[in-house]
């Protein structure tokens, strides 16, 4: 006896599989614990080229499976690499990354999505669909939005990847040299005592000015879509 599915089922099927993936790497994340020390000696002992190699390969696979683990090589690439090399790094891992969420989504979730929502939010849909580069830019650049829900939320939507992947390698650097330059102010303190970096931002006014002009960015962005919603 021959089983198949069709279409409709497929796509069921496939969304299924989709939220089984995003919860369990969600619940993986309350009970992983990152030796962060011991990742930053590994990765000390080799010479530079091996050792980031290494560290796009572990962001890639870690972060693939871990909600919330990018924090740990954030840290540990602005202590080892320094904010521009990190920088560099985490950009190739997160290119990387982004294909993989965004057809992830595309081909398990987008299916389903398409055929299951009421014809209001399929408008909306269309109308991300043909959201500009610049704001996908500004989405990608702001430190607001976790690049994990951006990427899998993207591949649920119209979105072109070729104007996504624009945005990712053209935002992800503005974003990430922010982050990764005020990790390595900060210091190995921000391990022991996270809100070191309240400090941090308090000493320097024009770093904090830099940063709102994002917020203000990014409210603008959440302005702009409601408005067409």
């Amino acid at each position: 006896m021959k089983f198949s599915l069709n279409r409709a089922q497929r796509h069921k099927l496939g969304f299924i599989v989709f939220l089984l993936f995003v919860l369990l790497t969600w619940y993986s994340a309350r009970i992983w614990r990152p030796d962060t020390a011991g990742l930053e000696r590994l990765l000390a002992k080799l010479p530079l080229y091996y050792s980031g190699i290494l560290y796009i390969v572990l962001y890639v696979v870690v972060t693939f499976f871990i909600f919330f683990s990018k924090d740990v090589f954030w840290i540990i690439g602005a202590l080892l690499f320094k904010p521009f090399l990190a920088t560099v790094f985490i950009c190739i891992a997160e290119t990387i990354n982004a294909f993989i969420l965004f057809y992830l989504a595309r081909y398990l979730g987008r299916g389903y999505v398409s055929r299951q929502v009421s014809k209001k939010y399929k408008t909306i849909d269309r109308k991300i669909g043909k959201i500009s580069l610049f704001w996908l830019f500004i989405f990608r650049a702001a430190p607001l939005i976790p690049y994990r829900f951006m990427d899998l939320a993207a591949g649920l939507t119209r979105i072109r990847f070729r104007k996504y992947l624009i945005a990712v390698i053209v935002g992800s650097p503005i974003k990430m040299f922010w982050i990764e330059y005020v990790l390595y102010g900060v210091g190995a303190n921000i391990i022991k005592n996270p809100q070191a970096i309240v400090g941090y931002f308090a000493s320097n006014k024009i770093l904090l000015s830099f940063s709102l002009v994002y917020v203000l960015l990014v409210i603008l962005v959440i302005m702009k879509l409601k408005k067409k919603g």
